[in-house]
Order: C-alpha cells, then sequence, then structure tokens
C-alpha cells in the first residue's frame, strides 16, 4: 500500500496526493502536522529516503532559522527537531514497497509508483 506523508496546505502535497488518487492503487494519508511522526517512524523514513536528516528539513521554515541555524547538531537532535516541530519535514513524502521519496515532481512520483 501507497502512503503519503501530506500537508493539505501544501500545493505540491495536494497535486502528489490528487496523482495518487488516480493511480487506483489502495493508499494512507499520513497527516503527519497533527499526527507527528514518532522518532523511530522518522528515523525509518529516512533510512528508506536514502536521505541524512537535515536533507529532510525544510531550511527555509521560520522555526529553523530561529532556533536551528548555524548549530551544530547531531542526527537526532535533528530528527528531533522535526518531530519537535513537524512544519519542518519536507513534503510530500510517498513510500511504496519500503522505499519512499519526496513527491515534489509528478514525473518522478509516476516513476517511483510504476
Amino acid at each position: 500500500m501507497i502512503q503519503i506523508y501530506h500537508n493539505p496546505r501544501c500545493g505540491k502535497s495536494r497535486n502528489c496526493l490528487a496523482f495518487i488518487e488516480q493511480t487506483n492503487q489502495e493508499y494512507q494519508i499520513i497527516p503527519y502536522l497533527t499526527e507527528t511522526p514518532t522518532f523511530n517512524e522518522l528515523k525509518e523514513v529516512l533510512k528508506k529516503l536514502n536521505l541524512e536528516p537535515l536533507e529532510l528539513v525544510r531550511i527555509k521554515e521560520k522555526i529553523w532559522i530561529e532556533n536551528y541555524k548555524g548549530k551544530e547538531l547531531s542526527n537526532d537532535q535533528i530528527i528531533q527537531a522535526m518531530i519537535d516541530n513537524p512544519i519542518l519535514i519536507e513534503r510530500p513524502i510517498v513510500v511504496k514497497d519500503g522505499k519512499a521519496i519526496i513527491g515534489r515532481d509528478p514525473d518522478l512520483v509516476a516513476a517511483f509508483l510504476d
């Protein structure tokens, strides 16, 4: 089953969800802003994305700039920052068959779900 970490206020996330809906595949929406992933869940998503924690952070968000930018943070501290402030998590994230991508590009999502 496809999972999408979704923010309904984000246009890229809404477009990605609309695309997934058109595939007629089963999917689950994870509203990560209100149902924040646990530390271990986010660590697992990072593993599926094959990314370092900082690569998943929206570094232009005000919260990041004011509280974390320029600080020496461990990977675990960066993950915790995303859990404490889920708006920092890049979106949408699409998970399928043990792999994941950041679904901002419809063409990449199409290839991923094929």
